[in-house]
């Protein structure tokens, strides 16, 4: 007969332990050895050259001995290390912003037009262009010429649309002209002219592109009539066999050339020159000196120097945000998607109006992803190099310089200093941990809620 259990109850032995696994019920060598080549690779390609960076910014230039912070010092005692600071910060403030602010827009807009789709293609597609040809766009974009330039030539046709346009440059008359210089880049008749008598003013000096496209064959002015009759032209022949003071039948008129009459320092009269550089004044010049006004050689309008000095920055930005402003524009449609309509529609419901929605209900809904973009965007910014490189010319570099240009310019050549390119290498490294923070920190948040 079997003994009763002493306490009430068998005891319960626990099981003998098993091999330790991990939160995830994963053996621990196993998963050392997924985890190992990443690793391996992750500290060869990212913990390695950021140590040895941070080791390398406390050397001369010559890697040979102890500088301390003097590499340090120099970034923010150097002009031009100091000039790609100040850039860096123009470009972290305005880019992602400005990138962010049309990415909102196009996609708050795009969502009333009927081919909203393929407006967000033309927006985006910009993003599938290498920075590398970018910058070369922009460089052809930006040129000074308005005959290359895009840029130029859309300003300069404003420009000439609401504002005279330019005359003849370098015309000049010659010692056997009836003209002289008058001061102040003018030039005056040595003779009163007569009402009856043909006037005549031949210049020289107008290159063939000067000339107007429509500008016509000179023709010698009709004699006679009450007022004063005259003809400005080239008197140039091309090939030659043309006789100076004689309007010659290849010879073009100077269209447009303003013609003054003065009379005792005081204009009396004005005409224009017309397509055969024929004009006629009214009887008031009898008797007075033929002017023509400095206007009249002036320099062509030539547009804005978009890569001078003060420029230069700006136009870099300006091409970074025709890339990247499809890339917020995507995002935030996104988000613009998977908002609750309901919210929107009972705001218009009580009276709220579209400017209203948007700025009361859209945009703090959208918060999340504006960060998102504006975050991504500003550490991108941080490292920009490429547009800077190609689209500044070598002579503005140090006017539109970044640090990740400097770090290029610090670390080769021949007069390579690789301990002021380590020092700034750190210094972007610690600007962008503040920025990957923050990052990080939002994004715990989100995964809270």
């Amino acid at each position: 007969m079997t003994a009763p259990a002493t306490g009430g109850a068998a005891a319960v032995r626990p099981a003998p332990p098993g091999p330790r696994k991990s939160v995830t019920g994963t053996r621990v060598l196993v998963a050392a050895g997924f985890l190992l080549p990443a690793l391996v690779l992750l500290g060869a390609l990212v913990v390695y050259p950021i140590g040895y960076s941070v080791y390398r910014s406390f050397l001369d230039q010559a890697g040979s001995g102890f500088a301390g912070l003097d590499n340090y010092v120099e970034i923010f005692t150097d002009d031009t290390i100091l000039t790609a600071v100040r850039n860096n910060a123009v470009w972290v403030v305005v880019a992602p912003t400005v990138a962010t602010a049309l990415g909102l827009i196009f996609a708050v807009l795009t969502e009333r037009v009927r081919w909203g789709t393929a407006f967000k293609l033309i927006v985006f597609m910009p993003m599938a262009i290498s920075m590398l040809a970018a910058g070369i766009i922009f460089r052809l974009v930006y040129e000074q010429d308005p005959d290359r330039g895009v840029a130029n030539a859309v300003w300069v046709g404003v420009h000439d649309t609401f504002a005279e346009s330019a005359g003849y440059p370098k015309a000049r008359p010659l010692p056997v002209h009836p003209l002289e210089a008058a001061g102040g880049g003018a030039f005056v008749t040595k003779e009163p002219v007569r009402a009856g008598t043909p006037a005549l003013l031949p210049l020289i000096g107008v290159a063939p592109r000067d000339m107007p496209e429509d500008a016509e064959p000179a023709k010698a002015p009709p004699a006679g009539g009450g007022g004063v009759t005259g003809t400005a032209w080239l008197d140039f022949t091309r090939g030659g066999g043309g006789r100076p003071n004689s309007v010659d039948a290849e010879e073009l008129g100077l269209k447009g050339l303003k013609v003054e009459a003065v009379k005792d320092g005081r204009v009396v009269a004005t005409a224009s020159a017309s397509a055969d550089g024929t004009f006629t004044l009214p009887k008031e010049a009898d008797g007075a000196l033929l002017r023509l006004p400095e206007s009249n050689f002036r320099e062509r309008y030539n547009g804005v120097d978009w890569l001078g000095p003060s420029l230069v920055t700006p136009a870099i930005i300006g091409s970074y945000v025709w890339m990247w402003a499809g890339f917020a524009m995507v995002l935030i449609a996104a988000g613009l998607a998977g908002l609750p309509r309901e919210l929107l529609e009972a705001a218009r419901v009580d009276g709220a109006n579209e400017w209203q929605v948007f700025r009361r209900v859209t945009v703090p809904l959208l918060a999340p992803v504006l960060a998102v973009v504006l975050v991504t965007l500003m550490i991108n910014v941080l490292k920009i190099f490429d547009l800077v490189f190609i689209i500044a010319p070598g002579s503005v570099q140090d006017d539109a310089n970044v640090l990740a240009l400097q770090l290029y310019r610090s670390s080769f050549g021949t007069d390579a200093h690789l301990g002021v390119g380590s020092a700034i290498s750190v210094l972007l490294l610690l600007l962008v941990i503040p920025v990957m923070f923050f990052n990080i920190r939002r994004i715990r948040k989100e995964t809270r809620r």
